[in-house]
């Protein structure tokens, strides 16, 4: 636990560091933090603060600068989010977030949000049930068949699966049939539960086609969650980044696999609020350099995505957790609109 005089100085110094990019000597802190302390005094309280590995100091400087885990702390315990106007020059260009295309809400809300925090705007595609209107099968060669799934609104997936054994096209018009009548308007998840009882009434050149059609399902699915990334050159604008080319080409690897970035949202969107993931601190976010605010938004009362800010540690984290949250609000009331 740090005394009130440990925390001033912390917080303080945070905050100039956020400001100024440069670390953080006693001199400035007496200056800044308003306590009349002796430099003694603070250099005494820095060196604690320091060994709590809280702050460091460069090899460079004879300041110091936060930590992941100072950053922490004061993201908990001393952040106060002041309510600013946001810029109207910034919102120059952005579309409005019209309900009746979501995809488009999804594109122009990573743009906004980009623009307003200057770094990194992701947002995950709503997530949605695959849930299959129409099925159907191709024979393309020996033990190569196509995959048509309709979905209710009439989007389109095509998968290529490859069978164990070969079948005539009048067989896959057969099973073609007998899926469609007997499990369509059905989720995937859903018919694949059904499958595991099911299985053994069914013939087995059914069965297995079913099988095939389900993970063709499922890998639509997953397809499906996409990640829209906007604003990644905003980074090399950022002055902790341009001077480190190996740091820039791992993050642009980071925003172009997106894997990793997409597991981080999912872990978002089961919290409530804006949360924020400080690199260096956990394995969540990869780098130490990176900041990620986020935050869940609904469409009629259900979580179905998320959205954030990705940027430097050295960031305006009460600017970027509004920015963070009214976006949110404005994407949830878009999508949710009838």
């Amino acid at each position: 636990m740090l005394d009130e005089r440990a925390r001033m100085l912390l917080k303080t110094l945070v905050e100039r560091y956020i400001a100024d990019g440069q670390p953080v000597g006693s001199r400035t802190l007496s200056k800044a933090s308003g306590l009349e302390l002796s430099p003694a005094t603070i250099r005494n309280v820095m060196s604690d603060l320091e060994e709590l590995g809280l702050i460091a100091s460069p090899h460079t400087s004879a300041g110091r600068v936060p930590t992941a885990r100072g950053y922490r702390l004061f993201v908990d315990t001393m952040l106060t989010a002041r309510p600013r106007e946001i810029d109207p020059a910034a919102l120059e260009g952005a579309e409005p977030l019209q309900p009746d295309q979501p995809k488009r809400v999804i594109a122009n809300a990573a743009h906004l949000l980009s623009n307003l925090s200057q770094f990194v705007g992701v947002v995950t595609s709503p997530r949605q049930p695959s849930v299959f209107r129409h099925i159907e099968f191709l024979r393309l060669s020996d033990r190569r068949v196509l995959v048509i799934l309709v979905s209710p609104d009439g989007d389109v997936q095509n998968r290529v699966i490859f069978t164990e054994r070969d079948y005539s096209q009048s067989q896959l018009v057969e099973a073609t049939n007998f899926l469609n009548a007997h499990y369509a308007g059905l989720a995937i998840e859903e018919v694949r539960q059904r499958l595991k009882i099911e299985v053994d009434q069914l013939r087995s050149e059914i069965a297995a086609l079913m099988q095939a059609a389900v993970q063709a399902g499922s890998d639509a699915l997953a397809e499906h969650d996409q990640l829209v990334v906007s604003g990644e050159r905003n980074l090399l604008q950022v002055q902790d980044f341009s001077s480190d080319l190996a740091s820039l080409r791992k993050m642009f690897d980071l925003f172009e696999q997106k894997t990793q970035l997409m597991r981080l949202l999912e872990v978002s969107s089961r919290a409530e609020g804006v949360r924020i993931y400080i690199g260096g601190e956990s394995q969540v976010v990869p780098f130490e350099e990176l900041s990620v605010v986020s935050a869940p938004y609904e469409v009629n009362g259900t979580i179905v995505g998320t959205l954030g800010v990705i940027g430097p540690t050295r960031m305006a984290y009460d600017r970027m957790i509004q920015i963070v949250d009214i976006t949110a609000r404005l994407v949830s009331n878009a999508l949710s609109q009838k």
